[in-house]
């Protein structure tokens, strides 16, 4: 059983403001056990600001300090931040603590519902997988949850979890869209998927961007045969939760959904 802790809450557009953020709830979650703990996308800074003035590499003092804050604590962390890619940035989350350091780039943009983060992001390329206490964690960000193919290929890399940080964009639907996906994906790949998105700013009272995708909250825990394993609400909050990786293999061999797969992988 791995311990995680998601974290749902509203960044600003201030990378110091939500680094204090981080330490708070660092400290918290591993309060309350967590070996893991989870922060939306677009933790660094929200979306609906200019992003790269904001960029930093990976060993830049943004990350850095999350990174010390791991150590702190002696947890990973994964994080949403933006790094720099010429005229563009890229949608990075930050994986620090326990002996790693390093980031998995957004795959899947979000040039959907009216919006384009291609204009500003460039796309990542390589799923990403690593293990914790006999675990083994996979990692996608928010548009990724649409594509299952994604989601299969981190099982087939061994994940038993795939911790999925968000912004997901509001609108009609857009909840339902959100919860089906995350507990399709966990179906479709047998793993537990851990949505955690930011906060709805509405119910936060911070201002932010009509515009851009800024959150809606309800971070979502599904287990591997697709249940609501629990889940926050709209506002900020703590979520801590165990995952049983032996469910996992029991939804791989009750569903084959991985053995049974004919089309080109």
């Amino acid at each position: 059983m791995l311990r995680i802790g998601l974290c749902q809450l509203t960044s600003s557009d201030d990378p110091a403001e939500n680094l204090d953020l981080i330490r708070a709830e660092v400290a918290k979650a591993t309060g309350e056990g967590a070996r893991v703990v989870v922060f939306p996308e677009a933790m660094m800074a929200r979306f609906g600001v200019p992003l790269a003035p904001l960029a930093q590499p990976l060993d830049g003092p943004w990350a850095s300090a999350v990174a010390e804050v791991a150590r702190e604590h002696d947890v990973l962390v994964v994080a949403g931040m933006f790094t720099p890619d010429g005229d563009r940035v890229r949608n990075t989350l930050l994986i620090t603590g326990n002996g790693e350091h390093r980031g998995y780039d957004k795959i899947h943009l979000y040039d959907a519902f009216g919006f384009r983060e291609s204009d500003t992001v460039a796309g990542g390329s390589d799923p990403l997988t690593l293990e914790l206490d006999g675990v083994t964690l996979g990692f996608a960000t928010c548009y990724d949850v649409r594509f299952p193919e994604l989601f299969q290929a981190l099982a087939g890399d061994g994940a038993a979890a795939v911790v999925l940080p968000a912004s997901w964009g509001a609108g009609t639907g857009k909840r339902e869209q959100w919860e089906l996906l995350v507990r399709a994906r966990a179906l479709d790949s047998g793993t537990w998927v851990l949505g955690c998105g930011q906060a709805d700013p509405a119910a936060t009272g911070v201002p932010v961007s009509p515009k851009a995708p800024t959150g809606i909250g309800y971070s979502t825990v599904a287990d591997p045969f697709g249940g609501i394993h629990t889940q926050l609400g709209a506002g900020s909050g703590l979520l801590v939760t165990e995952v049983d990786p032996e469910l996992a293999a029991k939804s791989r061999t009750a569903t084959a959904v991985l053995a049974n797969r004919r089309l080109p992988r």
